[in-house]
């Protein structure tokens, strides 16, 4: 059901790949509710991908881009705003790769140049993103910008690998860019800290099934679905949350402040 929350606004998804991407459903979500959109992932994800059929559903430009060049991201962001008629109001990074995870590297043994590379596309970008954003001056007053993050910043998932400190690193990009982007036009800039969900990405981690099963039952509310992020989302674009900004925002069915849940004991 529509409330046109989106209404006359127009924005740039990072990060569909296929039907169980958030960026997925959040270009879905956000196509629903009144927004034009453009839709954007590096050229080796749209050859894998189902980002064009996505875009032909939704009437959305489909601009490849490798979100750790600045070139592209000015092409992309350029193209963009000719494509959409105007600067942006929202703008979505769901971007995050690692090589050691893919590889199946132990954290104790990692290789240090995919470390970096890990930081560079999945943290690094969005510091460039938001650069080239602030360089063209693309984002519209009351604008928003938004990461997806994971607990994992803040707590230990040995599994994780360094995909931890990036999302360290990504939410401390967005309340320092925060700042700047308040200051200059009121664009705000938040992370949601999600749920495992059942992603392409998601399930490369080790041990993700049995770890999905133990946070369902740890959170009170249960895991949140992609669906329900997109939901979420859609609320951080809006005009509704106006003055919500430099917030790293859980949305994990209370997972993140549970110490211990009995139906896990007795599971």
């Amino acid at each position: 059901m529509s409330n046109n929350l989106l209404s006359g606004k127009k924005g740039v998804i990072f990060g569909a790949l296929d039907e169980q991407s958030i960026a997925w459903k959040v270009a879905e979500r956000c196509v629903e509710e009144g927004a034009t959109i453009t839709l954007t992932n590096a050229p080796v994800a749209l050859r894998m991908g189902k980002i064009k059929d996505l875009g032909e559903k939704l009437g959305a430009e489909v601009i490849a881009a490798d979100a750790t060049s600045t070139e592209d991201l000015e092409k992309l962001f350029t193209q963009s705003q000719e494509v959409l008629g105007g600067k942006f109001d929202f703008v979505l990074h769901s971007i995050g790769m690692s090589l050691n995870v893919r590889k199946k590297r132990e954290y104790t043994d990692i290789k240090y140049d995919w470390m970096l590379k890990t930081f560079d596309i999945s943290a690094v970008s969005f510091h460039k993103m938001m650069q080239t954003l602030w360089k063209m001056d693309a984002m519209n007053d009351w604008g928003s910008i938004l990461a997806l993050t994971y607990i994992a910043a803040q707590r230990t998932f040995p599994d994780y690998s360094e995909m931890a400190e990036s999302k360290a690193l990504l939410e401390s990009f967005a309340r320092s860019f925060g700042y700047h982007f308040g200051v200059r036009n009121q664009v705000r800039v938040n992370t949601i800290s999600q749920s495992p969900t059942m992603t392409t990405a998601g399930s490369g981690v080790k041990g993700f099934d049995e770890f999905f099963g133990y946070a369902d039952k740890m959170s009170p509310l249960g895991n949140a679905s992609a669906g329900a992020c997109a939901d979420y989302c859609l609320t951080l674009f809006s005009d509704l949350t106006r003055s919500v900004t430099m917030q790293n925002l859980y949305h994990d069915g209370g997972f993140s402040n549970m110490g211990m849940n009995p139906s896990v004991l007795n599971a």
